[in-house]
């Protein structure tokens, strides 16, 4: 990733909504949620959703697909990691052990929370 790039997604990523988003896709995995789900899982209007999803798929947070007649947005996981690795590149000075720690935080584990339903 390019720092232009990272740049776009911290951005992106900066604002309270488009962040809560990210965290709900990650959580909804690779089936991803309708828009209408994330505007209600977010608790804003469709059409504020409808605004930040564009700027998130801009940035390459997440990707939309079409099913029938609805679309389904799911985080990029790609652009995820590639925006985390965009960050600990350079890490701890030649002392990785430092960093075993933010890599181990990073595994996937599953959820303790309840999943929200999706529409």
């Amino acid at each position: 990733m390019e720092e232009r790039q990272a740049r776009t997604a911290f951005a992106a990523l900066s604002q309270e909504t488009r962040l809560r988003i990210v965290r709900l896709l990650v959580q909804a995995g690779p089936e991803g949620m309708a828009a209408g789900a994330i505007a209600e899982a977010v608790e804003v209007s469709p059409s504020n959703v409808s605004f930040h999803l564009k700027d998130l798929e801009h940035a390459g947070m997440i990707v939309p697909r079409r099913e029938a007649r609805s679309i389904i947005y799911s985080a990029d996981f790609t652009g995820l990691r590639d925006l985390i690795a965009f960050l600990m590149k350079d890490c701890c000075a030649g002392h990785p052990e430092i960093c075993a720690p933010a890599f181990a935080a990073a595994q996937c584990k599953p959820s303790t929370s309840k999943k929200k339903a999706r529409a």
